[in-house]
């Protein structure tokens, strides 16, 4: 038995053999793992972790999808998925600061929302990304001005085994961490401060409606590359005449050319073409290289 049929079978209905991760991204196209495993709280995690390693396989974590896109086919990986356990979210008042504890499943906006609603301040820009802590900490996700670095002081993760990273281990930089391959976010831990709660819910509700009326809706995961410095990916994009040009089931947004859609039924490999399309035309056109935000599982050299 290989160490992978080991795993499927040890860890009963908490994996799924040959899973589809494509319908679980945000763009829903997209193609499969050799298997997804669930880790429902830090026992689970414990316990399933080791076999997982014991695969040998790279370790794909996956939260809501919204920064991935998985090429079609199946590839030999193992998609991992926190559960309810490793969603909390929790603040205390403490020399000064807002210390706040939140697990790495729990969704950016829920936790922007509940925050402001207690007058902690500093986090409201994070209704505006559709994702969790996991992946906005591996990323440095941000969005309106301010990012994960401005307020994280530590991280708890696991790769092998359980640790803990400070802010200079993780080596933020834009849309880039210190992570390792592999290495699953658990749990974050933010500063923040106290503040005025109508005005901080009333930021939130500034960005959702900015988000609206700015960027598109439908099947996307949203900013596809870096802004390069003084610039923006969306002005050269437009600046290109490349709003609405389409590959096949992609299609850059009209709304917000840095923004590609997919049609129901369509294909990963689509977007991916795209976006080499449109690279490689604000390269021609600009003398820019940009560089993608997505988060790329089984395309030739994504590793």
């Amino acid at each position: 038995m290989s160490a992978l049929d080991d795993l499927i079978a040890r860890a009963g209905a908490r994996v799924v053999a040959h899973a589809n991760l494509g319908e679980r991204t945000t763009y829903r196209v997209g193609g499969a793992a050799a298997a997804l495993v669930t880790v429902a709280n830090g026992a689970d995690l414990d316990e399933l972790g080791p076999l997982i390693e014991a695969t040998g396989l790279p370790v794909v974590a996956l939260g809501h999808g919204s920064n991935l896109l998985v090429a079609d086919g199946e590839h030999d990986v193992v998609a991992v998925q926190l559960g309810d356990g490793f969603a909390e979210l929790s603040w205390r008042d403490v020399d000064g600061v807002v210390e706040v504890e939140a697990g790495a499943a729990l969704d950016l906006p829920v936790a922007a929302r509940r925050l402001a609603s207690d007058a902690v301040v500093g986090f409201e820009w994070a209704v505006g990304v559709p994702g969790t802590f996991g992946g906005a900490v591996s990323m440095n996700a941000g969005g309106h001005g301010s990012n994960m670095a401005a307020s994280v002081v530590r991280t708890r993760t696991w790769l092998g085994q359980a640790r803990e990273r400070t802010l200079a281990d993780l080596d933020f930089g834009y849309r880039t961490s210190g992570l390792e391959p592999g290495e699953l976010v658990t749990g974050v831990t933010l500063h923040l401060a106290r503040g005025d709660a109508a005005a901080a819910l009333e930021q939130v509700r500034e960005i959702v409606r900015w988000r609206r009326a700015h960027q598109p809706g439908g099947a996307n995961a949203g900013s596809v590359f870096r802004n390069p410095p003084d610039d923006t990916a969306g002005r050269l994009i437009d600046a290109a005449g490349l709003k609405g040009v389409r590959v096949r089931s992609a299609v850059v947004s009209s709304k917000h050319a840095n923004f590609i859609l997919v049609d129901r039924g369509g294909q990963a490999n689509d977007v991916a073409q795209l976006m080499q399309l449109v690279a490689r035309r604000v390269a021609e056109q600009f003398g820019v290289e940009l560089v993608s935000e997505h988060r790329l599982i089984g395309f030739e050299g994504s590793g």
